[in-house]
């Protein structure tokens, strides 16, 4: 399987321990996603590609940090990869993955506990949680970016750094977050889709 995924997971430098844990994650999402729909169905051939390393591509966005946030974190997309890629690289960083479904919750508990990741799920609505002072906040297909800056505005620490993931719409989404706020922004074009990029945003204030 490794070598299947040879030159991404150079370009990441992954270690061979960082991929057995992320294939004990993939072969749970494979067990788990016929009950709870972790993933599409059709996607779920291409869980490598279109979902572990598109995750992955954040954490070597990111900076150490102590407490990263994860929004409406799934099947523990982005969250959970980087979390399990953090084990050997950071590993005093902790996770909080927020999801409020709580079968997903419970899939999140339990690659946490067989990877041995140190992040802990919080099973509530974003909106109902007390701020979460992240370094790092992180999210992937939750919401538009207008919604995704004002939850920065909530959990992230005045000198952290947001990292959505966005798709080939990312400049509409862009244009329009301006409209109601202030921030510093550094697109990255993505590792896995030409057209979508990681936004890099920092500094967020109310325009």
């Amino acid at each position: 399987m490794m070598e299947s995924f040879g030159k991404e997971l150079r370009d990441l430098n992954v270690s061979r321990e960082t991929f057995d844990r992320l294939s004990i994650y993939a072969n749970l999402i494979t067990r788990w996603n016929a009950k709870i729909n972790l993933v599409s169905r059709k996607s779920l051939s291409e869980l490598w590609f279109r979902h572990i390393l598109d995750s992955a591509q954040l954490f070597r966005c990111a900076p150490t940090a102590n407490h990263w946030v994860d929004l409406g974190s799934g099947g523990g997309f982005p969250g959970m990869v980087c979390a399990i890629m953090a084990i050997e690289e950071a590993p005093a960083t902790r996770f909080s993955l927020v999801e409020s479904d709580q079968r997903k919750s419970a899939f999140l508990r339990t690659v946490a506990r067989e990877c041995k990741a140190n992040c802990t799920v919080i099973s509530k609505r974003i909106e109902e949680i007390d701020p979460l002072d992240a370094d790092v906040l992180s999210a992937r297909a939750l919401a538009n970016l207008t919604t995704l800056i004002s939850f920065c505005e909530r959990h992230l620490t005045d000198t952290g750094l947001a990292l959505f993931l966005k798709g080939e719409s990312w400049e509409k989404e862009l244009a329009e977050a301006r409209e109601e706020w202030n921030f510093q922004v550094e697109p990255i074009t993505s590792l896995t889709e030409r057209k979508a990029v990681i936004l890099k945003i920092k500094g967020v204030t109310r325009g």
